[in-house]
């Protein structure tokens, strides 16, 4: 059976819709949006940290990258700590002893790493679970398997991030020929998500990683039963994100006032962009043996502030909940209606 991308799809209206207004609609989880900022290193850092809390964007820090004590690591979103698995390993696993746990200053914690299929990862989990219960919560992946999915929620997972090669980032599938198209791999893992929750067994939340472009397609992504929607690239193009910024070559602090003075006079600020596997990052990162690179490089122009993002995708997002007469985010994630279509019905309202 052919497996569909989100290009592939549309979602179909309600046969009635009793919304009047979009001010009907909530397209928060109580306080945050259904979106994690990608722990990439020209994304997220603890300088810029205070701007997707401001406007409720969940985030994960990149390896490395600490929050400064005295900071909120939670506040109103969720902010995962990330590790590499022999990181974790040794900080949470290694010499653990009975009855003890180690504690660190943050609720969520996420195994960075880009094959979630190694049944080591399935291990780790079981084992941290058991000793650690529900004191934090744990996001693993990536995975591009649905049967994986249902192995390791059944270990314990709390998040998991489907998807493998289809990051703007990320050469995966281009050089392996590995990957899953991602609109048949999240509405596959949330009919196991489902049926594990009717069988009262652990599900995880689903988490899809890699190759939003637009706001339709991280719409599209809950539709078919994504609980979030993990985004990198997209706000790697907003003013505040942590790539270096640059003007005509000359770098810009792009927090001050004088920036945000420039983009707004319409000058061409750029951002860096690239894939935590390149090996400028692999370097960065001290390793002295580098792999193979599937990651990219690249050099955009900044598009948005994260604000103007925000409120766009929030007006988007309404309007697709409305039309399909969902007034809250879990009457809309997994429950609208969705029709494949042909590449000329694609072709005919892609402009």
């Amino acid at each position: 059976m052919l497996k569909f991308d989100l290009n592939d799809i549309l979602i179909c209206p309600a046969v009635l819709s009793s919304i009047q207004s979009r001010v009907e609609v909530n397209p928060y989880y109580k306080t945050h949006l259904p979106i994690i900022a990608a722990p990439m290193d020209t994304v997220v850092s603890e300088d810029n940290i205070k701007y997707f809390v401001h406007d409720k964007i969940n985030f994960c820090l990149p390896r490395g990258v600490d929050i400064k004590d005295g900071d909120d690591r939670n506040g109103y979103v969720m902010c995962f700590k990330s590790y590499g698995l022999e990181e974790f390993k040794g900080i949470f696993l290694v010499n653990l002893k009975p009855g003890h746990c180690v504690v660190v200053p943050y609720k969520y914690l996420l195994i960075d790493i880009a094959n979630g299929h190694m049944e080591e990862l399935l291990e780790v989990i079981k084992l941290f679970k058991k000793n650690y219960g529900n004191m934090y919560k744990l996001m693993v992946g990536n995975v591009a398997n649905p049967e994986t999915y249902r192995f390791l929620s059944k270990a314990g997972a709390d998040f998991i991030r489907v998807g493998i090669g289809a990051g703007n980032g990320c050469l995966t599938s281009v050089q392996t020929g590995v990957g899953y198209p991602i609109g048949s791999l999240i509405s596959a893992c949330n009919e196991i998500k489902n049926e594990l929750a009717g069988h009262k067994e652990n599900y995880a939340l689903i988490v899809t990683d890699g190759g939003m472009k637009s706001y339709s397609d991280i719409i599209k992504a809950l539709a078919l039963g994504a609980d979030y929607v993990m985004v990198g690239s997209i706000l790697n193009k907003a003013l505040e994100s942590a790539g270096p910024t640059t003007l005509f070559g000359f770098r810009l602090n792009q927090h001050s006032e004088f920036t945000e003075w420039l983009f707004n006079k319409g000058f061409p600020i750029k951002k860096k962009f690239r894939g935590m596997s390149t090996k400028e990052v692999q370097k960065d990162w001290g390793r002295t043996e580098l792999k193979t690179s599937e990651g990219v490089i690249r050099y955009r122009n900044v598009e948005y502030t994260l604000q103007q993002w925000v409120n766009n995708f929030e007006h988007y997002l309404k309007s697709a909940m409305s039309y399909s007469d969902s007034r809250e985010l879990l009457e809309f994630i997994g429950l609208a209606q969705t029709n494949q279509i042909t590449d000329n019905a694609y072709k005919r309202f892609n402009k």
